[in-house]
């Protein structure tokens, strides 16, 4: 089983000292000292990848989170793209995914429990009785271990036990961000097990390429590779069925406005009140695939998905309601952003149709997605 989320990397010898162990002031505003604390008696920090172009990222071992994304716009100017807290203590106190990696299985396991040769393992389930996200705590509430830090790349390890929210095996995750000279952002998967179990994280990224967070994303256009979605039922719970978009509020094979069709009178609009769904993205092999690209036009960001996952869940913030306030105090309002998690689809291990998530010993997880970061024409 492949699957690759990755940035691409160049220089790997260049050390930012300020990054792994001095105070600095990130572009964005942040600083490194308000990601300076103990969880659970281990340390948080802040660390920043940075590229001949001025992109900026800034990750934190806390959840393995992007915390911010700096890009220029077509006259140069640098803004943040993502959303998130300027400091641990917010992360904590709200328990939002901003930017983490969620895990071990992003998305529902329906009932809370699946069968491996035979054997049932029972999850710890949250409202509806399902098991969601992983679980609490899950990979985006953990302090990760930082294994290789430099300008361009961060390496974070975890290691799950065995029993960890119900899930088998003790398993090992290595995540590896990477920044290249060609405005890549990637994140890598690797994983190995001691136990048969499933598998299936993701980054939880909240973009909104106008770089004002304090408006919605409905004007940005957005193009997807994927000619159906996974059906929800009524309880928003995944049938095993795909549907296709054609003619439908779900179909971005031609590139449109995200707003232009949202609030549609549709069924499974209705469910999830806008985009909440997983596009079965129209993959060829395992490879690296062009799996979405979003553009603002004002702004003139543009931004490529590329992933060898076999699909893309598109979120549109609509739980935001401009109660939560993010960096520099910016209430985070209705639509705000849009999140692009490759993923395999939710409730795979009780769904034989739906590609596998399975994970063995002796068998090697990877999967990659990069970020491509651009400038319209």
């Amino acid at each position: 089983m492949k699957r690759t989320f990755y940035i691409v990397l160049t220089t790997a010898g260049l050390l930012l000292s300020s990054c792994v162990s001095g105070d600095f002031v990130s572009l964005s505003g942040l600083s490194s000292d308000n990601f300076r604390t103990m969880v659970d008696q281990k340390k948080t920090r802040l660390y920043r990848l940075q590229n001949a172009a001025g992109i900026e990222v800034c990750i934190t071992n806390y959840g393995a989170r992007v915390v911010s994304v700096m890009t220029p716009d077509r006259d140069g100017q640098q803004q943040d793209i993502v959303c998130g807290f300027d400091n641990i203590s917010d992360y904590r106190r709200y328990r939002q995914n901003f930017g983490s990696v969620v895990g071990r299985y992003i998305g529902r396991i329906l009932g809370a429990k699946f069968a491996i040769d035979g054997t049932v393992y029972n999850l710890q389930a949250s409202g509806g009785g399902h098991c969601s996200h992983g679980g609490y705590p899950g990979f985006a509430d953990r302090v990760w271990t930082v294994k290789k830090s430099n300008r361009r790349c961060l390496q974070l390890l975890y290691a799950s036990p065995d029993g960890e929210n119900g899930f088998p095996g003790n398993l090992t995750l290595s995540v590896t961000y990477r920044l290249t000279d060609d405005n890549e952002l990637s994140i890598l998967y690797e994983a190995e097990t001691d136990k048969p179990t499933v598998l299936n994280p993701s980054n939880h990224s909240f973009f909104n390429l106008s770089g004002k967070l304090s408006r919605d994303v409905l004007d940005e256009a957005l193009w997807v590779d994927a000619d159906s979605i996974a059906e929800y039922d009524a309880d928003k719970c995944v049938t095993g069925r795909l549907l296709s978009v054609k003619g439908t509020p779900f179909d971005f094979t031609s590139t449109r406005r995200i707003g232009d069709r949202i609030d549609e009178t549709d069924r499974q609009l209705a469910v999830t009140k806008g985009y909440d769904h997983t596009w079965k993205i129209n993959r060829l092999n395992d490879k690296l695939h062009r799996a979405a690209l979003i553009t603002d036009k004002e702004s003139g960001r543009t931004m490529e998905v590329h992933t060898t996952e076999p699909g893309i869940h598109l979120y549109t913030a609509n739980g935001h309601n401009g109660k939560l306030k993010g960096k520099q105090g910016i209430a985070y309002p209705h639509r705000n952003a849009i999140c692009f998690e490759t993923m395999h689809f939710a409730d795979s291990p009780n769904k034989p149709q739906f590609p596998t998530t399975l994970l063995r010993p002796g068998v090697k997880f990877r999967s990659e997605t990069v970020f491509k970061f651009g400038v319209a024409e």
